[in-house]
């Protein structure tokens, strides 16, 4: 799904003529971290509400015309594209251009997260599984037939955590035979991360645990 239908005009773009108090009296009306800005009608960045605030109210933008940031997405862009540049540039609001580098309006950080609820990840009932593996030794292939090997199928994947060497990998499975995909990964040299009542294994370890702690204290 492209941004096409998800791009807003409802605030006005900032003219880099623009006087820093007026400014800061914009960002006292608006939830925005930023706002995008223009030169002689040509998108030239955004600026943060975190640095209009350390400016002098009196001079006008084009003196801090070094401030300005420029992230911005393209209309055809895929809204998975837009969280990323969201993330990368912490801001809750994305210029939008056209092939042309024509400032077309802006998408919402919010709006961008509400389509990700209504994607299957998150809206179809499941399991959340998380493993971990050394980076070089695991793929998204490997990752898929070890669970739809067992009956079940994958609604989702990503990377959700990176340390040194390892990737921690979390999953969405369908609720299907989750002790067998469990132990599956297992024999695949996965280490689970997340807990479930349907593990076996870790019930079991906790039993011997239990009956080794009693043992010892006989």
């Amino acid at each position: 799904m492209s941004l096409q239908k998800h791009i807003l005009n409802d605030v006005d773009i900032l003219s880099i003529s623009s006087k820093i108090g007026d400014i800061q009296e914009l960002f006292n009306q608006l939830t925005f971290t930023h706002l995008p800005v223009e030169n002689n009608g040509v998108y030239i960045g955004c600026i943060s509400e975190n640095d209009i605030r350390c400016f002098e109210n009196d001079k006008s933008l084009d003196e801090y015309r070094y401030a300005l940031e420029g992230f911005y997405v393209r209309e055809g862009n895929y809204w998975l594209d837009s969280l990323e540049a969201f993330a990368q540039n912490n801001s809750n609001i994305l210029p939008v251009l056209d092939e042309n580098n024509n400032y077309l309006g802006y998408v919402e950080l919010n709006e961008i997260i509400s389509l990700f609820k209504e994607t299957p990840f998150l809206h179809e009932p499941g399991n959340i599984l998380v493993v971990e593996k050394a980076f070089k030794d695991f793929t998204f292939g490997e990752v898929s037939q070890i669970v739809e090997s067992n009956n079940a199928h994958l609604l989702g994947a990503f990377v959700s955590k990176m340390n040194e060497d390892m990737a921690e990998i979390t999953l969405k499975i369908t609720p299907s035979g989750m002790n067998e995909i469990l132990q599956a990964f297992r024999r695949y040299g996965y280490i689970i991360i997340s807990e479930h009542q349907e593990d076996t294994f870790n019930k079991n370890l906790k039993d011997r645990s239990k009956y080794l702690d009693k043992y010892l204290n006989i």
